[in-house]
């Protein structure tokens, strides 16, 4: 069988020890794959001032499939995330990441095997940020609709795929009504596409707090991004840690299989760094790449190293990095030739309608305006009647001024009589800029057949 290309990045810290562990395994398993190097993080900045300079870019484009290191992105300075780079430089809208209990691996529980699929690309991790005032900041929360059908399609394709019954739609769709509740949509779309999977959903603070109770209720978890990010460790926490979870990062054309612990540059080179996460995101990548049987033997030499109390000292053993590499590399004993091969896994097609067109009707506009205490805003301009006013997101107007802590930022929503233009907004924005007072944001308000496509403030 022909040798794969698949780019290598080393790393920071730990990094290029740890990958060294991966070689050698796989080298021994006679894996056929060869591997083309290339840098990010640390290195590259020294290197080249840029995290991740776009000859790694290309090498992962141009191979299709990279394993990747613990990297560090310096505080400060203006260095951008080495993972959200690639991840949204790739589109890897899926991170998929395993919580497996492990032998001599000791937790709390027992029995758990978790399959967290995260929305990988879009939510608060754009990065869209602003400054509203002095003493307000704004993170705008995106959920497109293409963007969540693609990552619950993928996370109901890989349960059918890996023989699993149930797929969990974990979200806060009962506060954020608007963005989690499209994802929940969504959600029950794709679901009726996949009867026999059996799908449920969850809001996101009882999921924490039923993974640190009952666990092994869980199948399959899938989640926006944020809630993934945490989600996600949080069942690398039952399970071990950050040092027994693999992680891979899923797109149409690209993958990239990542430890997702850290660099731990304290330990770096003292031989006391533990392969395991990345050895399994390793063996996550091969079943990607349809390498099945390859996969099957390394895990099962894996396993059987820790369940012998071979172990590296963050899981109480004693074994350096190199030591617990050769075990395994022992215990893979002589690799056959004719491992069992599949299909390379490709990304699964949709189905359902991907984004959808709704004739919008211009209604209104939230303004929001700077401003110490209650403002004195036009009750009426043209065609526009001023219907409220909120203060971080509790109606302070019309009614009894609530006894709330105000800060210098209020919402003022003019609603029309009528379908207006934006011309009419501008008007309007004219008109309050008149009267003194200092806007700093607007958003427009529509409607669709009738239901409006805003959200109502607290208390209206």
């Amino acid at each position: 069988m022909a040798n794969t290309t698949v780019t290598l990045i080393e790393g920071d810290g730990i990094g290029p020890e740890i990958c060294e562990s991966v070689i050698r395994v796989f080298e021994a398993a006679r894996v056929p794959v060869q591997w083309e190097k290339a840098v990010a993080g640390l290195v590259a900045i020294e290197q080249s001032g840029n995290g991740v300079p776009q000859e790694t870019m290309e090498s992962i484009k141009r191979n299709r499939i990279a394993l990747k290191g613990p990297t560090t992105t310096p505080v400060g300075g203006g260095h951008k995330s080495v993972n959200v780079t690639i991840r949204k430089g790739l589109e890897l809208y899926a991170n998929v990441r395993l919580a497996k209990s492990m032998p001599a691996v000791e937790t709390r529980f027992s029995g758990v095997d978790i399959l967290i699929v995260r929305e990988n690309v879009e939510d608060t991790y754009a990065g869209i940020e602003h400054f509203q005032t002095p003493n307000v900041a704004q993170c705008l929360k995106l959920i497109t609709r293409p963007g969540s059908m693609a990552v619950i399609r993928y996370a109901f394709e890989e349960a059918r795929k890996l023989g699993r019954k149930k797929v969990t739609c974990v979200h806060k769709a009962n506060i954020h009504k608007i963005t989690d509740g499209l994802f929940l949509d969504v959600f029950r779309e794709v679901a009726a596409e996949y009867p026999d999977i059996e799908s449920n959903d969850i809001i996101v603070d009882n999921c924490c707090m039923q993974l640190v109770s009952r666990p092994e209720q869980f199948d399959v978890l899938v989640l926006p991004n944020l809630y993934g990010d945490i989600v996600s460790d949080l069942c690398a926490g039952i399970v071990g840690g950050l040092g027994v979870a693999p992680g891979g990062n899923i797109g149409k054309n690209s993958a990239v299989f990542e430890a997702v612990h850290g660099s731990a540059p304290d330990i770096a080179g003292k031989g006391l760094a533990n392969p395991t996460a990345i050895l399994l995101s390793g063996i996550q990548m091969l079943q990607y790449m349809g390498l099945v049987g390859h996969a099957e033997l390394i895990q099962n030499a894996l396993t059987t190293t820790l369940a012998s109390g071979i172990k590296t000292r963050d899981l109480g053993g004693s074994a350096s990095t190199s030591e617990f590499t050769d075990a395994i590399v022992a215990n893979l004993g002589t690799p056959s030739s004719d491992l069992k091969v599949v299909a390379q896994q490709q990304a699964p097609q949709t189905k359902a309608k991907e984004a959808i067109s709704e004739v919008w009707t211009l209604v209104g506009a939230d303004v929001f305006v700077e401003h110490d205490g209650l403002p004195t805003m036009p009750l009426q301009v043209g065609r526009f009647t001023l219907k409220l006013m909120s203060n971080r997101g509790t109606k302070v107007w019309p009614g009894e001024l609530p006894d709330i802590l105000l800060v210098d930022h209020f919402r003022c929503r003019y609603i029309a009589d009528g379908e207006i233009s934006r011309e009419d907004v501008l008007q309007l924005l004219s008109t309050v800029t008149a009267t003194g007072m200092k806007w700093v944001h607007v958003e427009l308000l529509h409607q669709a057949a009738g239901e409006a496509r805003y959200s109502k403030a607290q208390g209206e």
